[in-house]
């Protein structure tokens, strides 16, 4: 792994510790970070990505720009369903209090965050994320951020496990019927470049596109909604066999979905490829 962990300056000894932590189980270098600039320390160590671990927590820094963990639009979305709007994704899942959720796409966790609001105290969202990285600044994030004020969008944070993961392999492992829901958001084909939160872990993020083995697996393991989340205009929604596709008439994003509860009933496989 081309990266190694350091600190902002004049560091606390909690800071280090935590720094040391990370590194450690990232199996990468930890440098203290004695007043050196990051592009020196760069240039030293011959590394492209470094980790910052600040008071505030971790910070990723990359050649296309830095990330730590925030709410990003997971914050207005759950204020606007506690306003009475709706949110796309929930349509499109048709997700209620009490229901189980596989992510197997987490990243920085937006929808995760509203689908363990939704999903409530009773609810289960498990979130999958492949990079080692990102799992790690959006795990640290979830357990330790904290929205003043807003105990109820906090506990949301909380209550999302993460797992550090391959989304293929972890499916095939689950029993059948394991999770209401199963969903995909994966790296777009044609990204959306001014989306710049996502800007900077994108060459941490696996890239991979989805595959029919993957929709079959999420069929098997959903019990009522598999769904996948893409760009307007996307021809994967045709190749991977979604037609049933839902969003907002003016969103840049769509959702497409497959009725799992067919299955259920006894009517046989809910998809085929």
């Amino acid at each position: 792994m081309n990266l190694i962990v350091t600190t902002a300056q004049k560091p606390s000894p909690d800071v280090i510790r935590l720094a040391n932590d990370i590194a450690a189980r990232l199996c990468v270098q930890f440098i203290p970070r004695n007043s050196h600039s990051l592009a020196t320390i760069r240039e030293k160590y011959e590394v492209c990505d470094l980790i910052v671990v600040a008071s505030n927590g971790p910070i990723i820094h990359t050649a296309a720009g830095e990330y730590f963990f925030h709410l990003s639009m997971a914050e207005l979305r759950i204020k606007n369903l506690i306003n009475g709007k709706h949110d796309h994704m929930v349509i499109a899942m048709g997700l209620e209090a009490g229901m189980s959720v596989l992510d197997c796409t987490l990243g920085l966790a937006t929808d995760a965050i509203v689908a363990s609001f939704v999903a409530g105290e009773t609810g289960i969202v498990t979130g999958l994320e492949s990079s080692q990285v990102i799992a790690l600044i959006t795990g640290y994030g979830l357990q330790n951020f904290t929205v003043d004020s807003e105990a109820d969008i906090t506990s949301a944070l909380r209550r999302v496990k993460v797992e550090n993961a391959e989304y293929c392999q972890y499916l095939e492992e689950l029993p059948d019927n394991s999770f209401d829901i199963v969903y995909f958001d994966p790296m777009f084909r044609n990204p959306i470049y001014k989306s710049s939160n996502v800007n900077p872990i994108r060459t941490l993020a696996n890239m991979s596109p989805l595959t029919p083995e993957a929709i079959r697996q999420a069929c098997r393991v959903a019990k009522q909604k598999v769904v996948v989340k893409e760009a307007v205009g996307s021809s994967e929604f045709a190749r991977l066999g979604l037609f049933t596709v839902v969003g907002g008439k003016y969103s840049s994003i769509k959702y497409g979905v497959i009725d799992c509860r067919p299955k259920m009933a006894g009517g046989g496989q809910p998809w085929n490829a």
